[in-house]
């Protein structure tokens, strides 16, 4: 252990180092005003907004532990999650709620078990995140060259024992600042590690995971195989299922019998965290009362977060990453080697940075095109007509095989009458054609099929409807059955997760 202690972590000035972190300036004025107005619009739609916001913020521990003041445009955000025993404020958790939690044996260490770094372009539209291995091997300032976990512990435990041989501070005060000191130290060696600097700060601890997901009522996952651990109390069926509370938190800590151990446990953490997100942003969590008061109830108990950011402000550019525009990946890694700090996960520091800034000049791109695309349709109403009195045909005229029988399928769930399915000549742009006086149910039925157009035609009779299925038809707007077998189909070891589907992993 390096004898200079935490009193000056500090980024390393030695010859030939890799220059420190680049950061962009000339957002600021530019996007300063249209943040303003966005804030006054969404404070003008509710008169709770501003109340709401001023009662989550006075709740959650904040910490000074980043340099930027950045509340708007482009931001990298740290999510850290630790195995805490003890609330924001310090308080032991309950042994039951311990018990509960399997939280094992205090060993007097805070370990950073989830460290990842979100990336949201200026405006939102896009964002990536990518996971860095707890294990990872890295240099931290103000300590040494360890695995990128201990720099939390071992700068809070450095600087408090500092603080107790000056004295004249309390407990409270020592336990404060050795933590600021920490996080800043872990916030310094993902910078020095990735290029990027970093703009916000959130921790997360062990009970702020498994209460997340009864605030949102569970989220689904999904295993190729059955899992069993006693460590971690995970204990799971293979295929999809629906977890929280302390299962989700069991789901993202097993590391000991998954194949690839902490970067299985890495994919997990990216799953849960899709998971969670497209719940939030696509369920209508943030509009359910009871949802958002527990959601809230969460980030107080639970979270601690950088004391310059502007929630509100980051709740704007959120509001657009829904689906797939929020992806999940991992830095690149060089294997493992077992060294006198015990296994660490090797990077080559130059190629981790190539890696970011690729990830970050594409999702810049992304998030630009997103902004610049038609929005999606609103989700299908109920129906209005009595569906039993049409018969649906369907064609497929779209290079994608089986998409008759699937759309057919799906008009029978929704009790149309079944009707002949086949294929026709490629065909472009999909369409439900009708004649007569069934206008109405076939505008119905096209809305149910991702809004397609509708025509009359001399091709089909009153009573019937056609869907011709052109190249354009969004195949996902048909809804998977429950009982569907899961996609065992083992993804790449560094292919994205994002926050679209339920995909299956170790």
């Amino acid at each position: 252990m390096n004898a200079r202690g935490p009193a000056a972590v500090q980024r390393p000035r030695t010859p030939g180092a890799i220059p420190p972190p680049r950061r962009k300036r000339t957002w600021r004025q530019r996007i300063r005003i249209a943040a303003v107005t966005a804030s006054v619009l969404v404070l003008a739609s509710t008169g709770t907004a501003w109340g709401l916001y001023r009662d989550v913020t006075a709740g959650i521990v904040t910490t000074d532990v980043v340099r930027g003041d950045a509340s708007d445009g482009a931001q990298n955000i740290l999510l850290v999650g630790v195995d805490s025993r003890t609330d924001t404020r310090g308080n032991p958790l309950p042994d039951e709620v311990l018990r509960q939690l399997h939280a094992g044996p205090d060993t007097g260490v805070l370990n950073s078990d989830t460290i990842i770094v979100l990336h949201m372009p200026d405006g939102g539209g896009a964002a990536a995140a990518f996971s860095i291995p707890r294990d990872t091997y890295v240099d931290i300032p103000g300590y040494r060259t360890d695995k990128i976990n201990a720099a939390y512990p071992a700068v809070t435990a450095l600087t408090a024992q500092q603080l107790v041989k000056e004295g004249g501070r309390s407990r409270q005060e020592i336990d404060a600042l050795s933590r600021q000191a920490g996080r800043q130290a872990l916030v310094k060696a993902v910078e020095q590690l990735t290029g990027l600097s970093i703009d916000h700060y959130a921790e997360i601890n062990l009970l702020g995971f498994a209460n997340l997901t009864q605030a949102i009522g569970g989220v689904e996952v999904c295993l190729r195989a059955p899992t069993s651990d006693p460590l971690s109390g995970a204990n799971f069926a293979a295929g999809r299922q629906t977890i929280s509370g302390v299962d989700a938190l069991a789901f993202v800590r097993q590391r000991h019998g998954l194949p690839q151990g902490d970067l299985s446990r890495v994919r997990r953490q990216q799953v849960f965290l899709a998971a969670v997100a497209n719940k939030i942003l696509s369920a209508g969590t943030l509009t359910d009362p009871a949802r958002l008061s527990a959601l809230i109830g969460v980030a107080q108990e639970s979270l601690v977060i950088d004391s310059g950011w502007d929630l509100l402000a980051f709740a704007q550019q959120a509001a657009n990453l829904a689906g797939g525009r929020l992806e999940f990946t991992t830095i690149p890694t060089e294997g493992t080697e077992t060294i006198e700090v015990g296994s660490v996960v090797k990077v080559d520091r130059s190629k981790v940075r190539e890696f970011v800034d690729r990830l970050v000049e594409d999702q810049e791109r992304k998030a630009e095109e997103a902004v610049k695309a038609t929005p999606p349709p609103p989700p299908p109403g109920p129906l209005t007509i009595i569906p039993s009195r049409y018969v649906v045909d369907v064609r497929n005229g779209s290079p994608m095989p089986g998409l008759a029988t699937s759309v057919v399928n799906r008009m029978r769930d929704l009790g149309f009458i079944r009707g002949t399915t086949g294929n026709t000549e490629p065909t472009e742009k999909s369409v439900v054609l009708y004649t007569g006086a069934d206008r109405k149910a076939a505008e119905e039925v096209a809305e149910q099929l991702g809004y397609i157009a509708v025509e009359a035609s001399d091709r089909t009779v009153a009573g019937h409807l056609l869907v011709v299925i052109g190249a354009d038809f969004d195949r996902s707007v048909i809804p998977q059955p429950a009982d569907a077998a899961p996609d065992t189909t083992t993804p790449a070891p560094n292919a994205p997760i994002t926050a679209d589907g339920v995909p299956c992993i170790d």
